[in-house]
């Protein structure tokens, strides 16, 4: 009688170590920047894939100052002691502390879909820095509010604006409007990851945008709102930002404006910043 001797399988076989998920101090900076440099490569060749994605930055700025200046600059501009021309010069500075709050919608919408779609999912498993996403976001976005910008202020010159101030200010409002941009980028990053759809975080940033933009110095002055508005508008970071950018294109007085707009900026950058980074982490 034979006996057949039975090798034992491997099933219990320990499982292949879990690959390390990489966090932002195991990271070097110049690597985080080689990181952020081509994640924000792979959102400009999202683009170039999607061109329709550049008409808001490439059609409203043109479609505001046509409105504006056109339906409103008659009645405002004269109320200012001027015509079109007055609220024209008025208007235009007011509009750049504006871009940055439309361009930053479109962020927390990209991430949000990017998340509905698994992308992120897989960005958080291979060894970057969680932040490197983020950032390269910002990155493109804010290029797509430069081109928000240079369109507008072509718009403003085609019809007639007028610098008093000098080239180096027109730079310095263009410089302060997309750092606080960028600074607003985080906010709408943030809801981007708490909302569960695209339209969730649109409907969201609309009731958040339109009375900062509204209730602000950006379409009309703030002397001719009531006594309760124009308090609110005294603290609204986007009025801050608006009387900065005229002061310096103007060459009219700064006063803090300035110093308060670069505040904001740093203030809601560092609460915020981490707050959206600690999200993209744990977001399931």
């Amino acid at each position: 009688m034979s006996t057949t001797t039975l090798t034992p399988t491997p099933t219990d076989a320990p499982p292949a170590p879990a690959t390390k998920l990489h966090d932002e101090g195991g990271i070097g900076l110049r690597n985080n920047l080689r990181h952020i440099g081509a994640l924000a490569r792979r959102n400009l060749l999202q683009i170039k894939k999607d061109p329709e994605s550049m008409f808001d930055a490439l059609l409203m700025p043109v479609i505001f100052v046509l409105l504006f200046v056109y339906v409103f600059g008659g009645s405002v501009g004269g109320s200012m002691g001027g015509g079109r021309q007055e609220y024209l010069n008025y208007l235009i500075p007011g509009l750049m502390a504006m871009m940055g709050m439309n361009i930053a919608m479109a962020v927390g919408s990209g991430v949000n879909d990017d998340f509905r779609k698994g992308v992120m999912d897989r960005f958080r498993t291979m060894p970057i820095a969680r932040s490197s996403v983020l950032i390269a976001k910002i990155v493109v976005e804010l290029g797509r509010m430069m081109v928000a910008t240079l369109i507008l202020l072509g718009m403003g010159f085609a019809l007639g604006l007028q610098l008093h101030g000098s080239v180096l200010g027109l730079i310095g409002a263009i410089a302060l409007s997309a750092a606080f941009g960028a600074a607003i980028m985080w906010i709408f990053i943030l809801l981007g990851l708490a909302m569960k759809t695209p339209q969730a975080v649109q409907g969201m940033g609309m009731l958040v945008m339109m009375p900062l933009q509204f209730g602000s110095s950006i379409f009309a002055p703030p002397t001719t709102m009531p006594g309760w508005l124009q308090s609110f508008t005294d603290y609204n970071p986007l009025s801050n930002l608006a009387d900065a950018a005229r002061g310096l294109m103007m060459g009219t007085p700064l006063g803090h404006s300035v110093w308060l707009t670069l505040g904001w900026a740093v203030v809601i950058t560092a609460l915020v910043a981490p707050l959206a980074v600690s999200k993209f982490r744990k977001k399931s």
